[in-house]
């Protein structure tokens, strides 16, 4: 009994032994596990602010291709404008290059009328070119007065046409039955010497 006692002893502190050495290595095991969760906690966070760069980058590289376009668009259209500056600009010149030229070319104009209003009962310049006007005016009256005068002649003469053929068309027809007429008496005379 003794020795059976002694044995469960032996026994129950081997036991205790391994109950302890299970609870030491459950110890390291509890405490690797926390570092794993510390460490993969640690691993998340670094992943989240990894993907948060990621994501600001993406959105900034966006942002700067988006920008750098539009200066281009904008770069361009300065340009276009720019040209059409440029093109307007060689327009004007060649206008005013052109107008220059017809002041030269009517400058001796100019000077005949300066000639005409000192011979003339005109006082000044202007007062020569509003009578030309004037009488420019009337001309351009008269001329669609005389066109006027020709339509309606024009038209006076269709209608006559017209009148004319009409009581062309009634004599001829007046004439046919007269002709006919004229048969029926000397058909009816004849019928009537017959009788």
């Amino acid at each position: 009994l003794q020795e059976k006692k002694k044995q469960a002893r032996l026994m129950q502190k081997a036991l205790e032994a391994k109950e302890q050495a299970f609870r030491e290595k459950m110890g390291v095991m509890c405490c690797r596990w926390r570092d794993l969760h510390s460490k993969e906690a640690q691993l998340e966070s670094h992943m989240e602010r990894y993907g948060r760069t990621l994501k600001e980058n993406d959105a900034m590289r966006r942002q700067a291709l988006k920008k750098a376009i539009n200066e281009r668009e904008k770069r361009v259209q300065k340009d276009r404008e720019l040209l059409r500056a440029k093109r307007e600009l060689e327009d004007l010149r060649e206008k005013h290059q052109k107008l220059f030229n017809k002041v030269q070319k009517y400058s001796i104009f100019k000077k005949y009328l300066e000639d005409v209003v000192k011979v003339s009962q005109f006082e000044d310049i202007q007062g020569v070119t509003s009578h030309y006007r004037t009488l420019r005016g009337v001309c351009k009256d008269l001329l669609q007065a005389r066109q006027g005068h020709l339509e309606m002649t024009k038209k006076a003469r269709q209608l006559l046409d017209q009148y004319t053929a009409e009581k062309e068309a009634e004599i001829l027809q007046h004439r046919n039955e007269l002709v006919q007429l004229q048969l029926r008496l000397d058909q009816a005379q004849s019928d009537s010497l017959h009788w």
